[in-house]
């Protein structure tokens, strides 16, 4: 039954809200891609704002994806698969939630479901319905975002979902769930590895956002760096997404990397007012 839905012709956008998502720097990133490259790796995936964009423009581009968040990636290849399922399950979980969304979005949030299309569709109905659209877990990996105060959210958006699957479908993108360093094994000279990692805090007040269960460290930071090293002594193109920390542009001072400070929004911070005039870094070896 899915073929039906293979001549949608909607650009496919990111399906979740994820802290430091790339949509509105898609323009800038875009004229910091190299002119060529092979596969395109992006090992913290998130929301995919860059992947989807570089799919619609180049849709023969053979891509590796992946990220450490279990279901981030199960949502990504429930898309793929079972994309009539998952749209049945959100249009059930619309409707629940426009009976009673405070008590239905909580009854939700305690759920812990075990199937493939019922967890995405969680995760999906969560992101959509949470206070600023926010993906967060504590320490025992339970997410915790009250509900947001929205009077008639976009639960199921079809017509994105559909093209998403679409795009994915293709036998050229591999997804997976792994740690970062994993990108070592299989990049190899010519090709683009793109970092977005959760953000250095720029200050010693600011903290990490918490996007799996496991911080994201200065050890991981460290490691990162030591990653990008490796890979530029492969041929790799590398290019990396921070903020803007003395402690992230000190550990790329020396050749051949560039740094470039670019003007960034934060579209999905709690107080609306810290939502602009903020810069973050744009680090590359080519």
């Amino acid at each position: 039954m899915k073929q039906q839905y293979d001549q949608i012709l909607v650009t496919p956008k990111p399906f979740v809200k994820w802290a430091g998502g790339k949509r509105q720097l898609i323009p800038i990133l875009n004229e910091n891609l190299p002119k060529t490259f092979g596969t395109y790796f992006e090992p913290f995936l998130g929301g995919g704002a860059l992947l989807f964009n570089m799919l619609t423009e180049r849709n023969d581009q053979k891509c590796s994806i992946s990220d450490l968040n279990s279901d981030l990636v199960l949502s990504y290849t429930t898309i793929r698969d079972k994309i009539d399922d998952l749209i049945n399950s959100l249009k059930n979980h619309e409707k629940h939630y426009q009976k009673n969304s405070k008590k239905y979005y909580y009854s939700i949030r305690e759920s812990n479901p075990r199937s493939q299309i019922e967890k995405t569709s969680r995760l999906i109905f969560l992101n959509r319905t949470c206070f600023n659209g926010l993906y967060r877990v504590n320490s025992k990996g339970k997410f915790n975002v009250p509900l947001g105060k929205y009077t008639n959210p976009n639960i199921v958006n079809e017509e994105n979902l559909c093209s998403v699957s679409r795009i994915l479908r293709s036998s050229k993108i591999s997804i997976k769930c792994r740690d970062f360093e994993a990108v070592l094994r299989d990049a190899k000279r010519d090709d683009l590895v793109y970092f977005d990692p959760p953000y250095q805090p720029v200050s010693d007040t600011s903290n990490f956002t918490s996007y799996t269960n496991k911080d994201f460290t200065y050890d991981d930071l460290s490691r990162l760096v030591e990653l990008c090293m490796k890979l530029d002594s492969k041929g790799c193109n590398v290019l990396l997404s921070n903020s803007n920390s003395q402690k992230v542009a000190d550990m790329f001072t020396t050749k051949p990397w560039k740094i470039f400070k670019i003007k960034a929004n934060r579209s999905i911070n709690s107080n609306s007012k810290k939502r602009t005039g903020h810069f973050e870094l744009l680090i590359k070896n080519y």
